[in-house]
């Protein structure tokens, strides 16, 4: 008996819809065979009568496509599974990158890096609108400082995302204006395809692949 091709599974690490599509596929596909099966065996010819073995294995060939199928359903399952994991690994850690950071009252962790050669680093930090509302002097080597949110009045800056740039010196040479990067918390992680988008702290959104650093928060 001449079987209709079989279309194989869906290969593992692809989306849950095109696995289940697959499935439900190569289910429908199985019982049209036994129905054929049947009908054949009901009309076959009895001076050449189906042999028992080809039966065996043609019965043996479908059962395996379908088994297949459900494994590869149930693989398909525990990776997402291991992907939203994954996801959870990122909320509650603390990001870095030179994206900007957002303010809301409390002290915004920034990690300057001055260029080899300078002699002296003034740090910048803008709102939104591009404007400096605040500069304060680093010496060279200075890593992990805070930004209190004060601004050059004296007053404190208001909530929202603020950006940091850290002019570096030789004398009175300017060298080079470079960002800095900032740690935030990370509130949620998204997939997208194959691509992770962190949201952070008053919804800014990060790709992961913007991500130069990452650490748990440290204790109050």
């Amino acid at each position: 008996m001449d079987l209709p091709s079989v279309t194989q599974p869906a290969a593992v690490g692809g989306n849950a819809a095109t696995a289940a599509a697959a499935g439900s596929f190569a289910q429908t596909d199985y019982m049209t065979f036994l129905r054929m099966l049947t009908v054949q065996m009901q009309n076959q010819d009895p001076l050449n009568p189906m042999s028992s073995t080809d039966f065996a294995v043609q019965l043996a060939t479908f059962s395996g496509v379908e088994q297949q199928t459900q494994t590869n359903q149930l693989l398909q399952t525990l990776i997402n599974r291991a992907g939203l994991a994954d996801l959870g690994g990122w909320v509650g850690m603390e990001v870095r990158s030179e994206g900007g950071a957002w303010f809301d009252g409390a002290p915004v962790a920034l990690d300057p890096e001055m260029p080899a050669g300078a002699e002296r680093g003034i740090l910048l930090v803008r709102n939104a609108a591009g404007t400096i509302v605040d500069t304060f002097e680093i010496a060279p080597g200075t890593r992990g400082i805070a930004w209190d949110g004060m601004t050059m009045s004296g007053a404190q800056a208001p909530a929202g995302q603020y950006l940091f740039t850290l002019e570096s010196y030789r004398g009175a040479d300017l060298i080079e204006a470079a960002p800095v990067a900032a740690y935030q918390p990370v509130t949620e992680a998204r997939r997208d395809g194959n691509r992770i988008e962190l949201v952070l702290a008053g919804g800014m959104r990060l790709d992961s692949a913007e991500v130069s650093g990452l650490r748990r928060p440290s204790a109050e």
